[in-house]
């Protein structure tokens, strides 16, 4: 028995919801933005493969693979560790350290398709824990807004209660969503040590406003208010700076007429809210010429899908 599936690339804190909120792409022109993983049977033992082209950015030891790693892991939760293999191949589709979700991407491909190869052993809850503790090897931390809106599908609010671990949230479907990645890679673990340790009691009141208030707007669709909200008190001040060309194009995009734009994940990917699939084109245009620094660098014009990780 064999499997495929895709796994979607990923804005996480969209501006206003730093680790807690994040959405799943897919390009408008039908595209692929996201990891592909085949997955089947053996008799014994973990081989990976990979291929795409981004393969070339990934460890070249297999054991040293997230993929692989998930494999480990899931195999030894089930109880069939050295009792039963796996061979799975990985396409590697999106740039590592691009703030596009790359490593969820792979985990959550991972193990969602040995969960289905296995007939679904793992709830979805306890799939999406084991998700979240093999990323942050990645990362450096355990975070969802990644992983919950790969595996899912939407936009999602991370909760992490014992009742509910996320929620799906309304979002504005006449929204694009513009994406540029530039070429470079920016390490997550190292852009989260840009932050502080500790914020100000306004700056803890403002974030708590703005992403509430956000969660009300996308509940009683109002796009304009929503808009007003999608402002980063938390990670943007800190880190763009350090990404090359950000502040430039955040000012641009504006005069473009952007309803917004912001951080993708850490970066160096950034984003921008278009109301229009012209002004989102328009968009696009001057972040490819503007933006793209390195070979390897793309943009791409999408909207948020609804579906998340699934086989194909």
């Amino acid at each position: 028995m064999s499997l495929r599936v895709y796994a979607p690339a990923t804005i996480a804190n969209l501006s206003v919801g730093f680790d807690l909120l994040g959405a799943a792409l897919a390009p408008v022109d039908g595209s692929c933005l996201g990891d592909r993983l085949k997955a089947e049977l053996t008799e014994k033992g973990i081989s990976l493969a990979c291929s795409g082209p981004w393969q070339h950015k990934l460890p070249v030891e297999a054991k040293e693979n997230i993929v692989y790693q998930c494999a480990e892991h899931f195999l030894q939760q089930l109880g069939t560790a050295g009792k039963i293999g796996v061979k799975l191949e990985l396409e590697k589709n999106l740039p590592v350290g691009s703030g596009l979700g790359s490593s969820a991407s792979s985990v959550v491909a991972a193990f969602y398709a040995l969960n289905e190869l296995f007939e679904r052993p793992f709830p979805s809850d306890r799939l999406m824990r084991m998700m979240g503790e093999l990323e942050g090897r990645v990362s450096g931390s355990v975070h969802y807004d990644n992983v919950a809106p790969c595996f899912l599908g939407g936009l999602q609010l991370l909760l992490q209660s014992e009742k509910s671990f996320c929620a799906s949230l309304p979002f504005f479907r006449d929204w694009f969503w513009v994406v540029a990645y530039s070429g470079i890679s920016l390490s997550t673990a190292k852009m989260r040590a840009l932050l502080p340790d500790s914020y100000s009691r306004a700056d803890l009141i403002k974030y708590g406003r703005l992403l509430s208030g956000f969660i009300h707007a996308t509940h009683s669709n109002d796009a304009e208010l929503a808009v007003s909200l999608l402002q980063d008190v938390v990670a943007e001040p800190y880190r763009s700076s350090h990404i090359p060309g950000y502040t430039v194009a955040k000012k641009m995009l504006n005069e473009l007429g952007a309803l917004a734009s912001g951080i993708s994940g850490s970066g160096p990917t950034m984003f921008a809210v278009c109301k229009s699939r012209e002004n989102a084109d328009q968009v696009a245009a001057w972040l490819a010429s503007n933006y793209l620094s390195q070979p390897g660098g793309f943009v791409k014009v999408c909207r948020i899908s609804e579906t998340g990780t699934h086989c194909i």
